[in-house]
């Protein structure tokens, strides 16, 4: 039987076994779910992560060769996900034009997707015009009852571009029926940008289906091969969760009689594994790429301009672009564009192949690499890389010049890779011995740093006389970086001291060398921060901040800059923070590890101040821009400030356990001798969220310990064991723990623990029955929050802070308005019919209940103490009883919880 359509005839073909253009048969093992190995691992986290993308109209699956694409989407299939049936495709690089529609109309109807009473008659392609066929089937998925799934695996291979836009016309044209799902190696033609915005495109990618460290030991026991633990971490990093790598090394060791020492020598030269990336990567590129590749191999991370340099092209960027694009195992490190690294396994084969084919460059590229990282203000990459070519002369003349910046910044954070160990020559001469130093100080490798600092320092005599004076002032400065990566307090105090003063400097120290006054008072600044000094460590990083001007140390102004605007946040100056933290964002960046430190800084210093300003969505932005950068040995202050603000916006959002979470692994992260005021910070963290579920009797047990054994009470202790016993209606304990904070003192501890401290004072007196106490004290708070516009201890404050604020408006203030934005911003009452049933948990005694009879009218409080012959003190001390028996924040919330408890 013959069918008309658009005036062409067509036989219907509803299989549709042969491609109608070429005549070629359709393959059936295609359509078909791959079978895998029964040693792979099935990881139902990724079945679950593809369940929920299933929801979306299109998941993408983007991972370079061998990082288990196929091998998800197989587990997935057979799990039997939330959309049946799955039609599988995988594609080949003939597959284009009319062959890829025959083969997806093949397998739709294969897998009985397009059969049906409607559907028996869809044309095959081929068989009328393409633009109808597409509308055809477009319709015939569109009228399918639920979603059904098409896997298309390998679609790297498609390099027909029609078949991308006949795809984004089918997502767009099948009323949401059409979940597609696609791996690949480079992202497939489509509009992803505009998918990603709405919402409807779930990536996945290498993140996501790189192996676990416990995977990968599931992994290495499917093949009878156990490691101890550092060892599998080691493997696991040096392959960075690659599951082929994995699996090429669980295939090695499985006959191996020393796994433990085969991991000590894996590698990407490791011959099957060098086989597989040659053949699934290095094959495909142009020989003039594979040169680019080799000749950069030599560091630990590159961008455009340096690959260029090292191998005489003009379009690196292009290329390193264009490799991260295809996922050549090329990989943008965050954070830091337009700078890439290889894949740990890939640069070791890059670098096997360099010595193999021409071992003679190799220094001659580590030269190039000194001089390009040297000229665009890379001082430490430059040393290492001189070091590596064995140049010495040029790498004590980096030294020489680039002292504070080698002294100030670390390393990038890219992989490292270890300059050879020096000669004899290092032994004789002092200043390459420094040099070799800083290069381990860099590499936070402590013990060889002081190796070759007492080096250095046993043979300066050597030195001529006008070199000493500047060579000592060096080897102070390298001290002082390795007194601060050891998180040694004490020592850099007092070093940093020594030289940031030359009246108290040794002779040969002395003078007014603004690049060691930036050293000195950057150090400086970041100790006393640490140990909670905020006075101390602001004059010592505006100090810093004006030699590191003179000096022209950009690293040293954004760390001072970065640091000062979280000192100004703290001590509560908060429109000073936010300007100075924008002021250090705003600064030059970079480009070693201080801009990451820096900034972070600077991010935590504006959540801080969104934080008291109640802006809580910002203020949980900037503490995700802030985390992830410091090291809880030199930078304790970052980890346990971002841990506490977001401690407090969870718990202002009512999610308790995860604040509590956040701190848990704060406090796990902090070295043991870390300095004492930090744990306060995060054991009075930990107490307010305890005391916010009710469990105040862990909360004191966790403060008064810290009380007991020092002289002075800290102020973040004493006002969160005063807020935990006003949980427990103790306003007595609260009023004596509290710190004095009403008198601008010196020694007064920072404007936000006084204003928490004089609003707790507020309540207590007003609890007590001295509303004039109270007002007076609650006036005073808010003169000193209303020039930074604090906020959130208003609005956060709870009921009783409400309370107060109602009746300080009754009262009078000057700062009506503040007080009004704050009592709005807080939540407000429940209206009629929506209030849960309350419990009365403490009864009304009955002339509360006389009370409550007059708080339905319109009476007064004066105008009800005349009519019941009572002092007005004495009717507000009813009324204040009766709001906090029924839980109310005002005279109508009493009266509507009153009437559902049947009082009324």
């Amino acid at each position: 039987m013959k069918v008309c359509a658009n005036d062409l005839e067509y036989a219907p073909v509803p299989g549709g076994r042969t491609d109608v253009s070429t005549g070629v048969p359709l393959l059936t093992s295609k359509l078909a779910v791959p079978v895998l190995p029964d040693s792979l691992v099935t990881r139902r986290r990724l079945v679950d992560l593809l369940d929920a993308a299933v929801r979306t109209p299109l998941t993408v699956l983007s991972a370079p060769a061998g990082w288990g694409k196929t091998a998800a989407l197989n587990a997935w299939v057979r799990a039997g996900g939330p959309i049946q049936p799955v039609t599988w495709l995988t594609m080949e690089p003939e597959d284009e034009g009319d062959r890829f529609w025959s083969y997806l109309h093949f397998a739709l109807h294969t897998a009985g997707v397009t059969k049906g009473e409607d559907q028996q008659a869809l044309p095959a392609p081929g068989f009328v015009p393409h633009n109808v066929y597409l509308a055809q089937l477009a319709n015939a998925l569109a009228g399918l009852s639920a979603p059904t799934a098409v896997v298309l695996d390998d679609f790297h291979r498609v390099r027909d571009a029609g078949v991308a836009g006949g795809l984004e016309f089918l997502l767009r044209h099948t009323a949401g029926r059409l979940r597609l799902v696609i791996a690949t190696r480079v992202d497939p033609a489509l509009p992803l940008h505009r998918w990603r915005l709405s919402g409807e495109l779930t990536e996945v990618g290498a993140r996501e289906l790189g192996f676990t460290v416990p995977e990968a030991a599931e992994l290495l026991a499917r093949h009878g091969v156990e490691l101890p633990d550092s060892h599998l971490a080691t493997l696991h990093g040096r392959t960075e969760g690659w599951p082929a790598g994995l699996r090429l090394a669980a295939l090695a060791m499985r006959g191996h009689p020393d796994p433990p020492r085969f991991v000590d020598l894996f590698s990407g030269a490791q011959p099957d594994v060098a086989e597989y990336l040659t053949g699934e990567v290095l094959a495909d590129l142009p020989a003039a790429d594979r040169y680019a590749l080799m000749s950069t191999s030599v560091l630990e991370r590159v961008c455009g301009g340096l690959m260029d340099a090292m191998s005489g092209r003009t379009d690196g960027a292009h290329l390193l672009a264009e490799l991260e694009h295809r996922n050549a195992f090329t990989v943008a490190l965050p954070g830091q564009y337009p700078w890439y690294r290889y894949h740990r396994l890939f640069g070791e084969l890059l670098r096997a192949e360099l010595t193999r084919q021409a071992p003679e460059r190799v220094p001659d590229l580590h030269r190039t690499a000194a001089s390009w990282y040297a000229t665009n203000g890379l001082a430490g990459d430059a040393l290492r890389h001189a070091l590596a070519a064995r140049d010495r002369r040029y790498a004590t003349a980096l030294l020489a010049d680039h002292w504070p910046a080698l002294a100030l910044c670390r390393g990038s954070g890219a992989l490292r890779t270890l300059v050879p160990p020096p000669d004899a020559a290092a032994r004789a001469d002092p200043e390459l011995a420094l040099a070799y130093a800083a290069d381990r100080l860099d590499l936070g490798d402590l013990g060889a740093a002081e190796r070759y600092l007492r080096l250095a320092e046993q043979n300066r005599s050597g030195l001529a006389a006008d070199h000493r004076e500047r060579f000592a002032v060096m080897v102070a400065a390298f001290r002082l970086a390795k007194a601060q990566l050891a998180g040694d307090s004490g020592e850099v105090l007092s070093t940093a001291a020594g030289l940031a003063d030359p009246a108290s400097a040794s002779p040969e120290l002395a003078g007014d060398d603004a690049g060691l006054a930036a050293v000195a008072y950057t150090a400086l600044g970041a100790a006393h921060l640490n140990e909670g000094d905020l006075t101390a460590a602001g004059d010592a990083l505006r100090a810093g901040l004006t030699a590191a001007e003179q000096a022209a140390l950009p690293c040293a102004q954004l760390l001072c800059a970065g640091r000062l605007a979280v000192v100004l946040a703290l001590r509560g100056a908060l429109r000073a923070a936010d300007e100075a933290a924008r002021a250090a964002l705003a600064l030059p960046p970079c480009t070693g590890r201080c801009r990451l430190v820096g900034s972070a800084y600077a991010y935590l210093a504006l959540a801080l101040v969104r934080y008291e300003w109640d802006r809580l969505d910002d203020a949980a932005r900037y503490l995700e821009l802030a985390a992830g950068t410091g090291d809880p040995v030199t930078e304790p202050i970052l980890g346990v400030g971002i841990a506490a603000v977001r401690a407090g916006v969870l718990r202002a959002r009512g999610e308790l356990a995860a604040g509590y979470e956040t701190l848990v692994a704060a406090r796990r992260d902090l070295r043991a001798d870390a300095p004492r005021y930090l744990r306060d910070w995060l054991t009075a963290s930990e107490a307010d969220l305890r005391a916010c579920y009710g469990d105040t009797e862990t909360a004191r047990d966790l403060l008064i310990p810290l009380i007991e054994d020092r002289g002075r009470t800290p102020p973040v202790v004493a006002v969160a064991l005063a807020r935990a016993y006003l949980r427990d209606d103790d306003p007595g304990a609260a009023a004596r723990v509290l710190p004095a904070w009403a008198e601008d003192r010196s020694d007064a501890p920072a404007l936000p623990l006084r204003l928490q401290a004089g609003l707790l004072a507020a309540v207590t007196s007003r609890l007590a029955g001295d509303d004039h106490r109270a007002s007076a004290q609650l006036e005073r708070v808010l003169q000193l929050a209303e020039p930074e516009g604090f906020r959130r201890l208003f609005t956060q404050g709870g009921l009783r802070v409400r309370e107060l604020l109602v009746d300080h408006l009754d009262s009078g203030t000057a700062y009506w308005s503040m007080v009004t934005e704050a009592l709005k911003a807080t939540t407000a009452p429940p209206v009629e019919g929506n209030l849960p049933s309350p419990a009365l948990v403490e009864p009304l005694s009955e002339r509360e209940l006389t009370v409550l009879r007059y708080l339905q009218g319109a009476l007064s409080n004066l105008e009800i103490a005349s009519d019941l012959s009572l002092s007005v003190n004495t009717v507000k001390t009813h009324v204040r009883s009766i709001y906090r028996k029924l839980h109310a924040a005002h005279r109508r919330e009493a009266v509507l919880k009153a009437r559902q408890l049947r009082l009324l």
